[in-house]
């Protein structure tokens, strides 16, 4: 799955929004199904061992499929392993603070798994459409839209990377997908959401709004991506037009990264424990009721 990962500056307009691995969509389910249980199984000597964090960033368009795969991918987690985080409109509590204090307390814990729907990047995504957010920070010295300019988000990228790297430097393992789906499907899922009644709560006006700005997006992902994607916090462009594709992709490099930490293994008992364990055995066996 290496050929999704970004490794060289790239152009979104180039990157596939569709992949056939040549599977039906039963065998991509199957597929899916078994990765996710070595998964989960993994989840388990993560939190035994105790000395790594796994943090997955979720990125993409409205109707990317980011809930789904959230859904599907981690199934067969142990529920306490895996916590999951979906980021709106920032409260009063959170625009207090700096803009990474709501994530930076959000991070998994040693032994955990944390999935951030939406994650760190929409301030450098939304806030860049939309500049006139920004000023619901409270930056010192920012007054206007005219005081948000290149420097202040090639600033913030900078911010973005040390924060990662400072997180990657303790043993939080960092993944970021953005799920790359193309305009038309965007289209056809939003028609979906509209014509039946038991999705009609996901459809906003303002969906379509934003469609509008749709290369704008485009523009600021692409940008977002090369600045920040790093050895130690990669980006993933997924192919994002099949869901049930997707989800595989996101899944199989999960495993496949996952599987190159050779130390995270369950911990050695105890020798005083391990030397005693036949009698440990041996007295719940002839326990008396």
């Amino acid at each position: 799955m290496t050929q999704f990962r970004v490794d060289k500056e790239i152009e979104l307009s180039k990157c596939p929004t569709h992949v056939d691995f040549g599977r039906s969509e039963k065998e991509l389910k199957k597929d899916l199904k078994k990765i996710r249980v070595e998964l989960g199984e993994f989840q388990d000597t993560l939190y035994a061992h105790g000395k790594y964090s796994v943090l997955i960033c979720l990125q993409g368009m409205d109707t990317a499929g980011k809930d789904s795969l959230i859904r599907e991918v981690f199934k067969d987690f142990n529920a306490r392993g895996v916590v999951v985080h979906s980021f709106k409109v920032p409260t009063a509590l959170e625009r207090g603070h700096d803009y990474l204090w709501r994530h930076y307390i959000a991070l998994p814990a040693k032994g955990k798994f944390g999935v951030f729907n939406r994650t760190h990047y929409e301030n450098v995504l939304v806030t860049r459409v939309h500049p006139e957010y920004i000023l619901g920070e409270h930056i010192p010295g920012i007054h206007s839209v005219d005081d948000i300019d290149q420097e202040f988000w090639d600033k913030r990228f900078e911010q973005i990377n040390n924060f990662e790297r400072h997180i990657a430097e303790n043993g939080t393992i960092i993944f970021k997908f953005f799920l790359h789906l193309s305009k038309e499907e965007q289209r056809l899922r939003l028609l979906r959401r509209l014509a039946l009644q038991r999705k009609n709560w996901k459809f906003s006006p303002s969906d379509l709004e934003e469609r509008k700005l749709w290369e704008k997006y485009q523009h600021c992902y692409e940008d977002a991506i090369n600045e920040t994607s790093r050895p130690h916090a990669p980006w993933y462009i997924v192919p994002a037009d099949n869901k049930k594709a997707a989800r595989v992709v996101v899944a199989s490099v999960l495993l496949e990264e996952l599987k190159k930490y050779k130390d995270i293994k369950e911990p050695d008992l105890d020798d005083k424990i391990k030397a005693n364990l036949a009698l440990y055995k041996n007295e719940l066996e002839n326990e008396k009721e």
